[in-house]
């Protein structure tokens, strides 16, 4: 009677089990809901209850705005939000949501950022709604309207014209994002995966436009240290230059700054402008990249990345030694005044003051080419100098005040012309 008793009880237990699995498995556009999404109580804050539920929502359109207290774009949006929901009322339903615990967000919402949020409510410390809705990145947006996952966006789709067409039943201008997975090429088809007795060797991808399913920024495909390929993901062809002018500079021995680079195309905002912040008119200007060499030619990665990109564009770009206007930094005493005397490492350079403490010479070098308010010509190095240095400015947007300073520590910068290395970028149509 009692293993009788026993398997009953596994058997509830595993009956329940793959009924609460079967529950939280993963929804995408046009699946339905569990009757649990309206049921279950989600803690929250900033809520005169501790808890909140979706059970009064039915009948609204629910939009779920995956949040983190880390993603400034996430902030920013929630302004926007708040109005759209006092706008549509009782119409709509905005709730945000986030994995971070109650501590984090109390923390959050009692900070001097936070407290400007502190009208937007959310559930926190979310599992439930994460496993719904598996998501790569924040913000994301899942709306949900008759019971049925209506679609999944990006936050910039939440506006009042996108809620009102839903609302009234129109023709929807969303456009559907289904994150995709950066660790894996990109756009290469998951049917690959099943391929036993096959292995990618190389992949290229390159797209112009924005793609709304990636985020902005870039990643690696490494194997045991190795970088054997290289992604960029909605990015300005600027940007990707740069990246990719800090690698070739380093395998040539040589330091690289934007001061290195001479853009020739007639139309230099074709590629050069801010993309922190998504705008229509830059959206197609976006570029979108992933480059795979085998892994035992790495070494060749970003040479052979910058002729794909040449060989795929408008625009041609190369390496080339060109005789250039630039400033030398030579010393003018052979009493060594900037020797470091010891303690802790500091770099503070863009601080006020600015200073650096035990920290090697070639850190201001960098520092002076990462600065075009004091000089937009290209700083080199000839003082020969291998030993660490203290070094103390009390103003570093003023060139003559700091070359009076430089002279205390038997430093000068010199006008002069070297022969140096530069990323040259022209159009291919003259």
């Amino acid at each position: 009677m009692k293993n009788i008793f026993c398997r009953g009880i596994l058997c509830l237990v595993i009956v329940v089990y793959g009924y609460t699995s079967a529950q939280n498995k993963p929804l995408k556009k046009g699946n339905t809901v569990p009757e649990s999404f309206y049921t279950k109580r989600f803690e929250a804050v900033n809520t005169s209850q501790n808890s909140i539920s979706f059970s009064k929502d039915r009948n609204k359109l629910i939009l779920i705005d995956f949040w983190a207290t880390w993603c400034s774009s996430c902030l920013a949006n929630f302004p926007k939000m708040e109005a759209l929901q006092q706008q549509f009322a009782d119409r709509i339903s905005i709730v945000a949501v986030t994995d971070q615990n109650r501590t984090v967000l109390e923390k959050f919402f009692s900070s001097a950022n936070g407290k400007r949020y502190v009208g937007m409510s959310s559930v926190t410390g979310d599992q439930f709604l994460h496993q719904l809705f598996p998501h790569k990145g924040v913000p994301y947006i899942v709306w949900i309207k008759d019971g049925k996952v209506l679609n999944t966006t990006d936050a910039e789709q939440v506006t009042e014209k996108t809620i009102s067409e839903v609302l009234g039943g129109q023709q929807s201008s969303l456009q559907t994002v289904v994150q995709i997975d950066k660790t894996r090429p990109l756009m290469l088809s998951e049917s690959y995966d099943a391929e036993k007795n096959t292995q990618l060797s190389a992949y290229s991808f390159l797209s112009k436009g924005r793609i709304r399913s990636l985020d902005y920024g870039t990643w690696f495909h490494r194997d045991k240290g190795k970088t054997y390929g290289r992604q960029f993901t909605n990015l300005s062809l600027m940007e990707i230059y740069s990246a990719l002018g800090d690698e070739l500079f380093e395998l040539r021995g040589e330091h690289f700054s934007t001061k290195r680079i001479i853009n020739r195309i007639r139309k230099p905002e074709e590629i050069d402008f801010k993309t922190t912040v998504p705008e229509a008119e830059t959206d197609s200007k976006l570029y979108s990249i992933d480059f795979i060499v085998p892994k035992t030619q790495a070494d060749s990665l970003y040479d052979r990345m910058l002729r794909f990109i040449n060989d795929n564009t408008a625009f041609s770009a190369s390496l080339e030694r060109r005789l250039t206007r630039c400033l030398v930094l030579k010393r003018i005493s052979d009493t060594d005044k900037m020797g470091s005397k010891g303690g802790a490492f500091r770099d503070n350079f863009f601080g006020q003051p600015s200073e650096l403490n035990n920290a090697p010479l070639e850190y201001l070098i960098s520092a002076l080419n990462a600065n075009s308010d004091l000089t937009p010509l290209p700083v080199i190095d000839e003082t020969g100098y291998r030993g660490k240095v203290d070094l103390w400015f009390s103003r570093i947007n003023d060139f003559a005040g700091f070359q009076k300073e430089l002279v205390g520590y038997g430093l000068v910068l010199e006008e002069s012309e070297r022969p140096l290395l530069m990323f040259i970028i022209k159009d291919k149509q003259p």
